[in-house]
């Protein structure tokens, strides 16, 4: 089984975003893309615009500010908030992609190896391979690279996961 949404991802590093924001807009890009999947032509922010309305510094952005600040900026409409793997997949199935942050220094993981040590990423899809389910994601490219999308295997990373819904009310 695969589930993989027609997502347009955008590099953190892309020429747009502001040079002094580049190496911490992964949160902001990803709200970004996320919001303009689920309102095409009418995301009224841009990618620098969520960097300072969200809250990013210079060393990420934090979940709670992430969920705060965008219930802030969308308000009532909107149902945003941490979830499970299994809601996630839900929303997935439903058409709906979901916030996904990787994250081994606050979870108190930082001596194994994860896809990345922080990092937040739009989850686009899910794919059952052999039993094992593996994560499909925009990793938000890098220095002069666009971002592509990857399978990252969900048993590995686990631990420091966290997956944050944003869904617009019916």
């Amino acid at each position: 089984m695969k589930i993989q949404l027609p997502i347009q991802g955008l590099s953190q590093y892309d020429s747009t975003i502001q040079s002094n924001y580049q190496s911490s807009a992964c949160g902001p890009v990803t709200a970004y893309v996320l919001l303009n999947y689920l309102m095409p032509n009418a995301c009224p922010f841009d990618t620098n615009d969520l960097y300072r309305k969200l809250g990013g510094t210079r060393i990420g952005l934090f979940t709670y500010r992430f969920i705060h600040n965008m219930r802030k900026l969308l308000g009532p409409n909107w149902h945003i908030e941490k979830c499970s793997l299994q809601t996630a997949l839900k929303e997935l199935k439903s058409g709906r992609p979901v916030a996904l942050k990787f994250d081994k220094y606050l979870t108190f993981h930082w001596n194994k190896k994860y896809t990345f040590s922080y990092h937040w990423v739009p989850l686009i899809g899910y794919t059952l391979e052999k039993d094992e389910l593996f994560l499909i994601i925009h990793d938000n490219g890098g220095r002069n690279r666009e971002s592509k999308i990857r399978k990252v295997l969900y048993a590995e990373n686990a631990s420091v996961l966290t997956f944050v819904q944003v869904t617009p009310s019916l």
